[in-house]
């Protein structure tokens, strides 16, 4: 996952209204959303006792429906009757090196640990492990960014582990195999699957047998995404390509062979046949900012109206989001959508239980998260009401075909300006992350609705093969008068059938782009400062936890101001001074959440008389500096860093005297 320096941490549209009023408007929306969404599919607590640490890195059922849980403190507690009101916690096993990953086989338990895969035996049949025995083994370099996550079983009893790459000028692979995803047979072989991960914390298998997984934002990765792993794939980031001279490896591609700076993977993908581009992408800070976990509904209708589609947890903003896929000429792609928000902690593993409601493990300590639970463990539940939703987006050569869990309101659904459409990507280098790129409004030319109203064609003009497709619908109603419980989707559009765009709808014309006006962003000393130039310089930069380095900053009123951020994290950061207030951080940090996906472009600052000086969004490893004039009255004012879900940790009191 991402995380934050020499520690476990991870943090963590088109149309913005910039008005305070709205913004807190839109604040007010979020949870009004939770609310709503928990009419369908409810949160529960499965209760924890007060002396268990339970920080949750991997779920599994036994056979006999207990579910064992591995801890980020190297542990393994076994719940008896976890799906009712008073569960029965018993330790299994500890002293174990950070378990991220659970899987139950053969009556064994099978841990990911830092440094191997160890299956855990209870040959007595007491409920707690006799002995640990090393299933296989990867070296370490020590780094702390070598995290090491799964396993997860196929149909056949193959076991896969994937591996983080090591933190250090931009991502590397010290030791042999990181980056890589390892598949181990039933002989205990170790056959290497495919490379070219950052931080690969989810696994999914398709009931099929088919392999997903999910990455992390960060260097070489513009965004949260899922792909689709076959053998010999190489998925983007190219330090794990080190060890392709070994002699089990699927692929020959070296570092060197890598190109920076395209578009886009999509288009570096035409020139490098063995790079994977995402059957998904989830735009950052809008669907997530640390994808976690997949799973895919098995539960044959029992957990609502779904089946058969991918859930994806995301560890920074404690929610889940739903993505409905299709294979279109051979290839991955699909639809993703909110789900579920509100857990109360971060979201980073998710495991069905024997009476098909989901299990949802949860982790927050040095990882930022919009639930401020430091752990927790909680089912959602699926109340038997039908949501109305988007159930399936469809690639048409033309446009996309929506289906519906209700009927729609066929009047509105005719209606062309009740969608709006818009195309981006992201570019593929090696620089932390990317920003929206070619951002291009479409045109929804006809709307066709089928006579039970449950599908809609829309024909478009300005469909682009190769990038990630925003449709909103904040005005269809349903037959019955329900507005969409989530009204956006991000449609991936790697293949249309046929496998080429109708020519009559070509791209469409840049959108023009805003002005971007940011007057509190002053990074030239002004002249009028003269020779003597600032009174006072600050330096502020950045230690593990979400957290700035310095809790107290004490500035003279009237004073000028030299502020220098240096960000030695591998994550991003700004600074932003704010007013006095006990809530201003929290409430300025909620009001960057809504700013789509324009978030980028305005350093996730959003426009409120609440934001009095601020930065740019700062990369790993860089500084900024800005110039202001201290507020003339005294107080207690706050820096924060705004990036999404940054602002609940990373404050420093900023006092006026």
């Amino acid at each position: 996952m991402k995380t934050i320096h020499k520690i476990l941490a991870l943090t963590s549209v088109l149309f913005i209204n910039q008005a305070v009023v709205a913004q807190k408007k839109n604040k007010v929306l979020n949870k009004a959303l939770a609310a709503q969404e928990a009419e369908y599919y409810k949160i529960v607590d499965v209760p924890i006792p007060k002396d268990i640490t339970l920080e949750v890195g991997g779920l599994a059922l036994t056979d006999d429906n207990k579910l064992g849980v591995s801890t980020r403190r190297g542990e393994v507690w076994v719940i008896d009757k976890p799906n009712s009101e008073q569960p029965t916690y018993s330790l299994f096993a500890s002293g174990m090196h950070e378990v991220l990953g659970l899987a139950y086989r053969n009556n064994s338990f099978f841990a990911s640990q830092r440094g191997e895969l160890t299956e855990l035996i209870d040959d007595n049949k007491d409920g707690k492990v006799d002995y640990y025995k090393t299933f296989f083994s990867w070296p370490l370099s020590g780094n702390y960014h070598e995290y090491s996550y799964g396993p997860r079983v196929d149909k056949d009893g193959n076991m896969f582990v994937h591996l983080n790459v090591t933190w250090a000028n931009g991502g590397q692979s010290f030791s042999k195999w990181r980056g890589w995803l390892l598949k181990f047979n039933n002989k205990g072989e170790m056959i290497p699957f495919s490379t070219g991960f950052r931080s690969p914390a989810g696994l999914g298998i398709m009931p099929n047998g088919d392999i997903f997984y999910s990455e992390n934002q960060g260097d070489w990765v513009g965004s949260g995404r899922i792909t689709h792993l076959e053998k010999g794939d190489f998925a983007g980031h190219p330090e794990s390509l080190r060890w392709t001279d070994e002699p089990n490896s699927p692929l020959k591609l070296k570092p060197s062979d890598i190109k920076s700076d395209y578009l886009s993977m999509y288009e570096y993908g035409k020139e490098l046949k063995e790079l994977k581009a995402p059957a998904l992408w989830l735009p950052h800070t809008i669907l997530g900012t640390s994808t976690s976990d997949i799973i895919f509904d098995t539960t044959e209708g029992d957990f609502g109206p779904f089946k058969g589609q991918m859930f994806v947890g995301d560890q920074g903003n404690s929610r889940i989001v739903r993505v409905s896929l299709e294979k279109v000429n051979g290839v991955y792609q699909g639809a993703a959508f909110g789900f579920v928000e509100g857990f109360s902690s971060g979201v980073l593993r998710m495991i069905w239980s024997n009476d098909n409601s989901m299990f949802v493990g949860m982790t927050s300590r040095g990882w930022g998260s919009i639930g401020r639970k430091q752990f927790g463990l909680q089912r959602l539940v699926w109340t038997g009401k039908t949501p109305f939703e988007v159930k399936t987006m469809k690639a048409l050569n033309d446009g996309f075909e929506l289906e519906f869990t209700k009927p729609v309101d066929k009047k509105m659904a005719k209606d062309i300006m009740n969608y709006k459409v818009a195309s981006f990507t992201y570019k593929y280098h090696q620089t932390y992350g990317s920003p929206i790129e070619e951002l291009k409004s479409a045109m929804v030319h006809h709307a066709e609705v089928s006579k039970d109203g449950l599908k809609v064609k829309l024909t478009i003009h300005g469909m682009r093969l190769g990038y990630i497709h925003q449709i909103e619908m904040p005005n269809l109603e349903s037959k019955s008068g329900e507005l969409l419980l989530h009204n956006k989707g991000f449609y991936t559009l790697n293949e249309v059938p046929g496998g080429k765009l109708k020519s009559a709808h070509m791209a469409m014309a840049d959108t023009p782009k805003k002005v971007i006006d940011q007057p509190k962003r002053a990074t030239k000393m002004p002249a009028s400062w003269g020779k003597k130039g600032a009174d006072e310089k600050i330096e502020l930069g950045t230690i593990p936890g979400l957290q700035y380095n310095l809790k107290k900053i004490t500035i003279k009123s009237g004073s000028k101001i030299q502020l220098t951020l240096t960000n030695n994290d591998d994550m991003l950061h700004n600074m932003v001074i704010m007013k006095p207030g006990a809530d201003t951080p929290v409430t300025v940090g909620n009001m960057a959440l809504q700013l789509g996906l324009e978030g980028p472009e305005l350093s996730y600052v959003p426009d409120t008389d609440l934001v009095l000086f601020h930065s740019g969004i700062v990369g790993p490893e860089s500084t900024e500096t800005i110039y202001f004039t201290a507020p003339t009255k005294p107080g207690q004012y706050w820096i924060v860093c705004t990036f999404p879900g940054h602002a609940y940790t990373m404050q420093t009191q900023l006092i006026v005297k």
